[in-house]
């Protein structure tokens, strides 16, 4: 099973980023599926998400409102679109797809976040 995090780059403060998570190999129509962060120095946090249906997302208390998660059965693809981006949001960035059927979890560590791509780098510069 692979997800595949592409889209990351450099972009001034301001700029907006779209990032993609393409997977591979198994279809995760019925997991949710989640962004999470890692800045330099710091511990893994939790992006955004969007249950498996696509009917609810989920986003941390600071990005809202800048960030939106959307996700494409068809494609087996999940979105993040990223604006009004500031340095604070460099980061590497990792797609998660969770165990079927299971909730969102804001929590990095938890097990159910089964299945994570390798991440991709966004810079922002100032």
């Amino acid at each position: 099973v692979q997800l595949q995090a592409s889209g990351g780059g450099l972009v001034q403060a301001g700029g907006s980023l779209r990032l993609s998570c393409a997977a591979s190999e198994r279809s995760f129509s019925n997991s949710a599926m989640g962004w999470f962060r890692q800045a330099p120095g710091k511990e893994r946090e939790f992006v955004a998400a969007v249950t498996w249906r696509g009917g609810i997302t989920y986003y941390a208390d600071s990005l809202k409102g800048r960030f939106t998660v959307s996700r494409d059965n068809a494609k087996n693809t999940v979105y993040l679109q990223m604006n009004s981006l500031k340095p604070e949001d460099t980061a590497v960035y990792y797609c998660a797809a969770a165990r079927e059927r299971v909730g969102v979890s804001k929590d990095p560590d938890d097990p159910n976040w089964a299945y994570w791509g390798k991440g991709t780098l966004v810079t922002v510069s100032s």
